[in-house]
């Protein structure tokens, strides 16, 4: 058992606290289009001004308890990733949220029920760049035009699973419209931050 523990001094982590610390607010989403059954225009480069809240994904392995002689013994079981979520800013032509709406409409049609049967018809890609602060990792000044990618999340086979309300009132003033869109996740690819590729 150990008896003391090193002092820690600000300097110290100053010293340890690669490029500052990675900002919430340094992302970028790339949503590069919709299915093709979605038969509205889509602006990948605007999309990625207007998202403006998104996360890095969140995943779950469950254990499984496995009762022995009045113990329970816990073993790894199977992972889960959970549904992933943008928040989207709404402007005057509604292009995006038009486009989820097309998109919820091709999987399952508001009227009768019936929609995609193919799985391949209605999901795509996206991905989500964590940025850093300059142009290169722990870069000690702003200059250059381009911010290094510290980490890239490649979602695989997404689509909508809920697309959120616009909250309508007389005493919103001095805010602009936005929602939340929830995509069911089929797997994800990691790059940068210390991972391959």
């Amino acid at each position: 058992m150990a008896k003391t523990r090193d002092n820690r001094t600000i300097s110290e982590f100053k010293s340890r606290l690669l490029g500052g610390g990675a900002r919430p607010n340094l992302f970028e989403v790339e949503l590069t289009g919709m299915p093709a059954s979605v038969a509205l225009p889509w602006q990948a480069e605007r999309f990625g001004f207007l998202c403006k809240a998104a996360q890095m994904p969140a995943q779950t392995i469950a254990n499984i308890d496995v009762p022995f002689r009045g113990r329970i013994f816990k073993v790894a079981g199977d992972r889960t990733i959970e549904n992933w979520s943008i928040t989207v800013i709404n402007d005057e032509d509604f292009l995006f949220r038009n486009a989820f709406e097309e998109w919820t409409q091709q999987i399952a049609a508001l009227d009768d029920n019936m929609g995609s049967t193919n799985p391949a018809s209605y999901m795509v890609n996206a991905k989500v760049y964590q940025l850093g602060r300059g142009s290169t990792v722990a870069s000690t000044n702003n200059a250059g035009d381009t911010n290094v990618v510290l980490k890239e999340y490649e979602f695989i086979d997404i689509f909508p699973v809920s697309v959120g309300p616009i909250d309508l009132s007389y005493e919103s003033t001095d805010t602009i419209e936005e929602y939340t869109v929830e995509f069911a996740v089929q797997s994800y690819n990691v790059t940068g931050a210390g991972t391959e590729g």
